[in-house]
């Protein structure tokens, strides 16, 4: 018995369209969540049917400031420390390889050694 294609795509495209004639379409309903700041004495906005809102109240004096997790600043020696602390640093980094830093590796490292040595003892 041999089958024509034609015979082939009617059946698939009956079943493929069977499921649409045996039951109706259901009515799907969406609800939307929106959540807001609101400031002060201000009302929250009310929900509908198809919406629900929900509130979050702060004080009058956030309203045009920059909300807390951005105001957060890291500490920097550099930025926020005193000049003569910037300082120190600088050329404690520079110094690094360099004739007299304390190093192993660069040369006259044992005279930075001695140096720092007395300097911290002057202090």
């Amino acid at each position: 018995m041999k089958i024509s294609s034609t015979a082939i795509f009617g059946a698939a495209a009956a079943l493929i369209a069977m499921p649409a004639f045996a039951a109706p379409a259901a009515k799907t309903t969406e609800t939307r969540l929106s959540t807001l700041l609101v400031f002060g004495n201000d009302p929250c906005p009310r929900s509908s049917d198809d919406e629900i809102v929900v509130c979050a109240r702060q004080p009058e004096s956030e309203r045009y400031r920059i909300p807390k997790q951005l105001r957060v600043k890291r500490y920097n020696a550099a930025r926020d420390g005193s000049w003569a602390g910037t300082a120190k640093v600088l050329e404690y980094v520079s110094t690094r390889g360099l004739p007299g830093s304390c190093s192993f590796n660069g040369t006259a490292g044992q005279t930075g050694c001695f140096r720092r040595f007395l300097e911290e003892n002057r202090r």
